[in-house]
């Protein structure tokens, strides 16, 4: 009787120790898959906001010497803010509207000559990047989006 119950215990804790292991590689690889997925998912936010900063920055240099009644220029940048509308936080999406906002504004306002475009960057006011930036930075720092 002693010796079926060794046998037992024997087998018990094979179980015991075959169950731990198989629980510690399964919660390693879901913790990996997790931060895999994080990982992709941060390099796909910082792709759309390099992407919108690039065009942004682009139509603000050339409203700032022509002067348009067409929108076309417009729509690359008005579809990488409703991509952000799907996977951004609203404070991102806020500021890439004022950022919108800021390039509609100079299109609308009469052309600069060069100097006065200058003057325009040593004042600091051709800084319409600034706050999109930080908020960007701010999602990006948090590892937005979270783990669920």
């Amino acid at each position: 009787m002693d010796s079926y119950i060794s046998a037992l215990m024997g087998l018990v804790g094979v179980a015991m120790g075959s169950l731990a292991s198989f629980a510690t590689t399964w919660i390693t690889q879901r913790s990996q898959v997790k931060e895999r997925h994080r990982e992709v998912e941060i390099a796909k936010r910082e792709k759309l906001f390099s992407d919108f900063i690039g065009e942004a920055t682009r139509l603000y240099g050339d409203a700032l010497s022509h002067q348009k009644d067409d929108v076309s220029d417009l729509v690359l940048l008005y579809a990488l803010v409703a991509r952000m509308r799907l996977i951004c936080a609203r404070p991102i999406v806020d500021a890439a509207e004022l950022t919108m906002d800021h390039i509609i504004e100079a299109y609308l306002a009469p052309n600069l000559s060069l100097h006065a475009t200058a003057d325009l960057a040593r004042s600091g006011a051709m800084n319409f990047l600034a706050e999109f930036s930080e908020v960007c930075r701010m999602e990006l720092v948090t590892k937005w989006p979270p783990v669920q």
